[in-house]
């Protein structure tokens, strides 16, 4: 079994109908040989990110960066991960009430440092809530899922 981790900050009731797409994704039953583990930012340890073959990070904008949240995760991990999980596949999505460049090339920024490896382009869900973004998550993490499954990445 390959461990994909999801780490995402979800404050508000729609963020956190985004948090609960993106595990709806990856409960695909196509995808039969990873396990899930589902971890709040200020939660999640350097362990977890040892311990997995992938993960999601999904973050709001907040002032044109990524929450303090996600922020202290990177913090906690940074060192003690930065040897053992270089080209760890990851992917992004923001949730952003502006344009999310900022974000995004924060969070960018540190997995570079880290050397990990993005799989897709960010994925940024732009501007005033739009029912469509639960679907982009939702497929966010079907993809992810499939080809951490299928030994793509």
């Amino acid at each position: 079994m390959k461990t994909l981790l999801v780490v995402i900050h979800a404050p508000s009731p729609n963020t956190a109908r985004l948090r609960d797409a993106v595990l709806e994704g990856t409960r695909d039953p196509n995808v039969t040989e990873v396990t899930v583990n589902a971890i709040a930012p200020l939660h999640a340890t350097a362990e977890d990110v040892l311990e997995c073959d992938a993960i999601i990070l999904g973050t709001t904008e907040n002032l044109g960066y990524m929450s303090g949240a996600l922020k202290d995760f990177f913090d906690r991990i940074y060192y003690p991960c930065l040897e053992k999980k270089q080209g760890l596949p990851f992917a992004l999505f923001v949730r952003a009430g502006h344009d999310g460049t900022g974000t995004c090339r924060a969070v960018e920024t540190i997995t570079t440092g880290l050397r990990w490896k993005m799989v897709q382009p960010p994925l940024v869900c732009r501007g005033e809530w739009n029912e469509e973004f639960i679907d982009q998550v939702t497929a966010l993490g079907t993809t992810i899922a499939m080809s951490l499954d299928a030994g793509i990445i």
